[in-house]
């Protein structure tokens, strides 16, 4: 369910902003992107596993947060990155 470290790194490596970036809100939403699809996956096998679900409505309401403040700073990088990761909004 969590996402390997090697997938992180390609995921903070795809979405940094600059050098050595982990903590842009870009990084961030693309991280809890890819855990978000993985729990969404398991769920398609382990439909009554209502822990995780809860765990998952977190992480949505997270990266939510997180794209407001984006659109909020920034929108052109908002847009972007809703492109970019293919999120619906």
């Amino acid at each position: 369910m969590s996402i390997t470290a090697e997938r992180k790194q390609a995921v903070i490596k795809d979405n940094a902003v600059k050098k050595d970036d982990t903590g842009s809100p870009e990084v961030q939403v693309a991280i809890l992107s890819e855990r978000i699809s993985n729990l969404t996956e398991h769920f398609k096998t382990h439909v009554k596993d209502n822990h995780s679900r809860r765990g998952l409505l977190k992480l949505v309401s997270h990266r939510r947060s997180l794209l407001d403040f984006l659109k909020k700073k920034d929108e052109a990088r908002y847009k972007a990155l809703i492109e970019k990761l293919n999120i619906r909004r």
